[in-house]
């Protein structure tokens, strides 16, 4: 069995984290979406609820999961028995960044990351654009999940 994981913030998911997620439970057996806990971060969503809305986004895929993590990755493939990462790219600019994450992580351990590009219709979306449309009242409900945007109407309420 292949065992991946897709790691993020996820505050909130998206759709754009969404397909990359279908789409690796498509291609591996296991797939564990991964919530980083930043303790340096105070979040919009805690990781409480960002795993309830992953657990819920989810439900309908019978081989993901979700957890939380703090530290290294690695540590936490490590720990699960995790064979690769995969991550979601939007565009150049994040390929460079994950590019470099993804050798510092190959030089710690032995697990490979793969790279997912997004679908075309979210290669501009991003939580924190999310956020920050929803905070000014803007209309998110084609970028999350229905009850995602429930809930970011409710936090900016």
């Amino acid at each position: 069995m292949t065992k991946v994981v897709c790691p993020g913030s996820f505050d909130p998911v998206t759709n754009g984290h969404l397909d990359i997620v279908n789409r690796a439970s498509r291609l591996f057996d296991e797939v564990v979406v991964a919530v980083l806990v930043n303790e340096s971060k105070t979040g919009l969503f805690t990781v409480e609820e960002r795993l309830d809305l992953l657990d819920r986004a989810t439900e309908h895929l019978p081989n993901v999961s979700t957890a939380s993590f703090t530290g290294l990755l690695v540590d936490f493939c490590s720990t699960h028995d995790v064979d690769a990462i995969v991550k979601g790219l939007r565009a150049v600019t994040d390929f460079d960044y994950e590019l470099q994450m993804a050798q510092m992580n190959g030089s710690l351990t032995e697990v490979d990351t793969l790279f997912i590009p997004t679908s075309p219709e979210y290669s501009f979306l991003a939580s924190s654009l999310v956020k920050e449309v929803a905070k000014h009242g803007g209309d998110v409900s084609a970028l999350v999940p229905d009850f995602v945007n429930a809930e970011l109407k409710a936090k900016f309420a």
